[in-house]
């Protein structure tokens, strides 16, 4: 894990707001499509990939987009999918 990832992790942990730390995701994989087909993957089909994730505590969806601007994947021309948890 990068210092830059720690840093962001940790800055989110320190306010109260990390509530789960996902484990890194592995590059490996396989996608399950209707009918069952199966390939490689998990990306076969996409030009972005999900690396990892985390799940931060927010009222709002606004307040977990702040948080998200800090990550170290948009300085690499990445990006950040915010999205609730059910």
């Amino acid at each position: 894990m990068s210092k830059k990832w720690q840093d962001w992790v940790g800055g989110i942990a320190a306010q109260g707001k990390l509530a789960n730390n996902g484990p890194r995701l592995s590059t490996e994989g396989k996608v399950l499509k209707s009918g069952g087909v199966i390939t490689d993957g998990p990306f076969v089909e996409i030009r972005e990939r999900l690396g990892s994730f985390i799940v931060v505590k927010a009222d709002t969806l606004e307040d977990a987009t702040t948080l998200a601007h800090g990550c170290p994947a948009l300085d690499a021309d990445g990006s950040v999918e915010i999205r609730p948890v059910l």
